[in-house]
């Protein structure tokens, strides 16, 4: 029995033990060398990883190639995907839209009939239409919601006014029926029904507004190409060259007039000498 083991242990394999562990037929400082081998390997393989996955490796392989990268093309997704949540997202409260330049937004805008006579009779006579205009004011200070109810932010136009006052300071009207806007916080008071007479008064001025406008448009150009035609090389218009010429020779003959009657005042043979008396003929019989 004891040969047969010794035969089966001749016989096996070279790097195995009785065991049946594998052994390596290395030595030992060949070992250590192989590993760190490996070692370094690995490392190199992780530095060239490293500088390909940099932002300026890959810009550079999108701009040779002209084909983006994977992860560039996921990025992309990411960043539309956020646009695209940003453009859903909408504010729980509603904004009011922007008006545009230009554009008068009015807030508010109603009627009323304003009853002028109680306020009026607390005042005496000589003072009832000023009364009226600041009753008319405090009246829409309230209605139209103005802050602090600041009467200066309400404007009165100038027909309302004039229609309070149509009677006279003494006698203002007991009621009147007016249209009011609100625009960024202001009031703006007018007639909501405009007598004749006042619209026809509205249409003459109008006209002369625009034919006022039309003259200011048109006198500039006269004026410039007047004084381009007249223009001296001096560079002085020939026509006030012409009036100056004319104040500096009256103002000499003035001076020259004056000199001269002064000096006949004082000569005897001035212009007394010419105012004589009568001559009674009889007394020189």
């Amino acid at each position: 029995m004891v040969e047969e083991k010794e035969t089966k242990v001749e016989n096996a394999p070279k790097g195995v033990h009785q065991g049946g562990a594998r052994t390596s037929s290395r030595p030992p400082a060949q070992m250590a060398s192989a590993d760190a081998d490996k070692v370094g390997k690995e490392k190199e393989t992780k530095k060239l990883d490293d500088l390909k996955n940099t932002g300026e490796n890959k810009k550079a392989i999108v701009a040779h190639t002209g084909v983006p990268s994977d992860e560039s093309k996921a990025e992309g997704k990411n960043l539309d995907e956020k646009e695209e949540k940003k453009v859903e997202s909408k504010p729980a409260v509603a904004k009011a839209p922007k008006s545009k330049k230009g554009e008068i937004k009015v807030e508010l805008e109603r009627e009323y009939i304003v009853p002028l006579k109680r306020g009026v009779l607390n005042v005496p006579h000589y003072k009832r239409a000023k009364k009226a205009v600041r009753v008319l004011k405090e009246f829409m200070v309230k209605h139209m919601g103005v802050r602090d109810r600041d009467l200066r932010k309400v404007k009165v136009d100038i027909n309302l006014n004039n229609e309070i006052w149509f009677r006279g300071i003494k006698k203002p009207m007991n009621k009147i029926k007016v249209k009011a806007k609100k625009i960024d916080g202001i009031v703006y008071v007018e007639l909501a029904e405009i007598p004749k007479y006042v619209g026809f008064k509205i249409a003459r001025e109008e006209k002369k507004k625009a034919a006022s406008v039309a003259a200011k448009v048109k006198m500039p150009k006269k004026v410039k190409e007047e004084v381009v035609e007249d223009a001296d090389r001096d560079g002085i218009a020939d026509k006030t060259e012409e009036k100056e010429d004319r104040k500096a020779g009256g103002e000499a003959d003035a001076k020259f007039e004056k000199s001269i009657a002064k000096n006949v005042q004082h000569s005897t043979k001035g212009a007394h000498l010419k105012k004589t008396m009568p001559v009674r003929k009889s007394l020189k019989k």
